[in-house]
């Protein structure tokens, strides 16, 4: 039997080289979502919660607005959760894959179920960032212009059904253009800011947080109540994190303290000072930065910044559906590769369409960025609270930090997640619901999934019998020319297929796989790795084809690496045989009714296991089982 090579973080993270590449390609792709913030954080920090344009209260928020950035971009992320990854990947279920191995039986049913929620909150968050972004850009142009405004629904929607429509092409060819622009967006915060900034050099005095005290006293309530917009400043440093795989930690770190902070400290520094100069300007501190000719091409230039901040998370979503198929958590979709290079480009067609409708419908139900940034920030401070807690868990048990040393760093960072958790909360009647009723129902869903199909295995598994006794009976049929493929969970026991054929057919190929497929927690298995072959006995043989959650599963892909008594497979003509389960509501103990009935529907909507796994469909035999639950 062959073993797989171990799988470590070096070996799967993007190569150094072509440094400048990966840190443009980072600046297109990562911080899209939070180099949009400018457009709507600031304005909804003074004008959702009334609180008074003064100058005590723009330094104040413009000293939050850099502190945010500094302890939960600089410090949480990029100085330690972004080291917490697992094999060169990163995100919430690459972090909860890193808890699940080490923990208690009972602990690591509470951290999965944890993990579960916030990828679950991230589609809400993918649901509202497109259109946020797309409806806050668009409404520079009725800034330009009145005559601008009954058209701003129409163009904002059409942009998002444009968007979505693309998705199918993939966005190898588009990201090329991500990088660039981006660039001249963040240098184009920048020197709006600048101009504030050099007419008004008072306001650096906001990097001292003495100005958030002053702004607490002079406005307790409201102060505390804002904190639940200047938040809007960091939305997005989950993607920092997840997208750590594509481009590795040091580009991004890089293009981070070179471009980005630097483009958006300005920019919230000089509409802190125009506020000063101007309290009227509130109605839309971004636009009023540039001069009267500037804001259209602003508003254009903007209005392209966010529909790639959309194509961050949207693509960000495709991605995650994969972890999470593969993770088991969801059934098995449709799935799109969009790129012969890179594999993490994808397309899910069900995620894409569900995003579109909830996107549209989203811009169409609260009408305005001002509604929509009410039901934003409730998810996203959810997840940035479940990322400190699971890391503290790693730092713990994985690390071997101390308990000491553990909350002497993770403590204040837990503080700072929840007091801008805690501020988000008065959102919830006001939109926040929405984001957070997504959550839980997809939560319900990963989770009912997960443990429906621990159940049909469980019932399988008590009519498995082992291979070692199928064997005998294997040497006394008739055999007849070709090979078969029997696909089967649990490696080293025998395929019910099998056992049926045996038993009634009295027949067997000449080459006979058992093959089981093996997802870990790793997100790439490097090819040398991944076939574990044994010889069960002359023309009968078990292969098990490792993948990693992130790895297409193409498995005649797999098989042809394959060899067996120093030989490769014939597979040209080989029969695939396929177990599928027929899932029945029943009486035995397991799940809730409801439950059951769920699992029922999501079972029937799962994607055939042929098309899953790359199988032609010409020579697939499906052999039914008949499962109550």
């Amino acid at each position: 039997m062959t073993t797989p090579a171990p799988s470590t973080a070096a070996s799967h993270r993007p190569r150094r080289t072509g440094g400048a590449a990966l840190a443009l390609g980072a600046l297109g792709v990562v911080f899209g979502d939070i180099g949009t913030s400018p457009l709507y954080a600031f304005r909804e920090a003074f004008e959702h919660q009334d609180l008074p344009v003064v100058e005590t209260n723009a330094l104040g928020v413009a000293s939050i607005a850099f502190w945010a950035l500094v302890i939960i971009i600089s410090i949480k992320y990029l100085a330690l959760v972004m080291r917490a990854d697992n094999h060169g990947e990163g995100g919430i279920l690459a972090l909860t894959a890193l808890v699940m191995p080490r923990s208690r039986a009972g602990a690591a049913g509470g951290l999965v179920l944890l993990g579960v929620f916030g990828t679950a909150l991230l589609y809400g968050d993918g649901l509202i960032t497109p259109a946020i972004s797309v409806l806050s850009a668009v409404e520079g142009f009725e800034v330009a212009s009145s005559a601008f405004e009954a058209w701003v629904l129409p163009v904002a929607c059409a942009i998002l059904v444009g968007l979505f429509m693309v998705q199918k092409r993939g966005t190898e060819a588009v990201g090329r253009v991500f990088g660039p622009v981006m660039v001249v967006w963040f240098a184009t915060l920048g020197i709006l800011g600048l101009n504030q900034i050099i007419q008004h050099p008072g306001v650096l005095e906001a990097i001292n947080p003495i100005h958030i005290v002053d702004l607490f006293q002079a406005e307790p309530k409201k102060g505390f109540l804002a904190l639940g917009s200047i938040f809007l400043v960091v939305t997005g440093g989950e993607a920092l994190y997840a997208d750590m795989g594509h481009f590795g930690r040091r580009p991004i770190m890089h293009v981070w303290y070179a471009i980005v902070l630097p483009g958006l400290l300005c920019n919230y520094f000089g509409q802190a000072a125009l506020l000063i100069d101007d309290p009227e300007a509130i109605e839309s501190p971004f636009y009023r930065l540039a001069p009267d000719w500037g804001v259209t091409p602003l508003a254009l230039l903007a209005t392209m910044a966010s529909v790639i901040a959309s194509q961050a998370l949207i693509s960000g979503a495709f991605s995650l559906t994969v972890q999470a198929v593969q993770l088991d958590f969801l059934p098995r979709l449709k799935v799109l590769h969009t790129s012969a290079h890179h594999q993490g480009q994808v397309y899910v067609p069900l995620v894409n369409w569900a995003l579109m409708v909830g996107s549209v419908g989203l811009v169409l139900g609260f009408r305005s960025s001002s509604n929509l940034a009410a039901a934003y920030g409730i998810a996203v401070t959810a997840t940035m609270v479940i990322t400190t807690v699971l890391f503290f868990v790693v730092v713990r048990n994985r690390w071997g930090w101390s308990l000491a040393k553990a909350l002497l760093v993770i403590m204040p960072l837990l503080l700072v997640d929840s007091a801008f958790l805690a501020a988000n909360v008065p959102k919830i009647p006001a939109g926040g619901w929405f984001p957070l009723l997504i959550g839980l129902a997809l939560s319900i869903q990963m989770a009912t999934w997960r443990r429906g199909r621990q159940i049909v295995a469980e019932r399988i598994r008590r009519a498995e019998r082992s291979v070692e006794d199928v064997v005998d009976e294997f040497a006394d049929v008739a055999s007849v020319p070709g090979t078969a493929v029997f696909l089967f969970k649990d490696a080293g026991k025998a395929p019910p297929a099998l056992i049926n054929n045996l038993r009634h057919n009295k027949v067997r190929h000449e080459e006979t796989i058992l093959l089981s497929i093996d997802v870990g927690d790793a997100p790439h298995i490097p090819d040398d790795g991944r076939r574990l072959v044994s010889t069960l006995r002359p023309g009968l043989h078990q292969v098990v084809l490792c993948f990693g959650y992130l790895d297409e599963l193409d498995i005649p892909g797999g098989l042809a690496q394959v060899e067996v008594d120093g030989r490769p497979l014939d597979l040209a003509d080989a029969t695939y045989f396929v177990g599928r389960e027929s899932v029945s509501q029943g009486d035995l103990k397991g799940m809730h009714p409801a439950l059951e009935h769920l699992y029922t529907v999501l079972h029937r909507g799962a994607d055939s296991a042929t098309r899953f796994f790359k199988l032609p469909n010409e020579r697939v035999y499906e052999v039914g089982t008949q499962v109550e639950l």
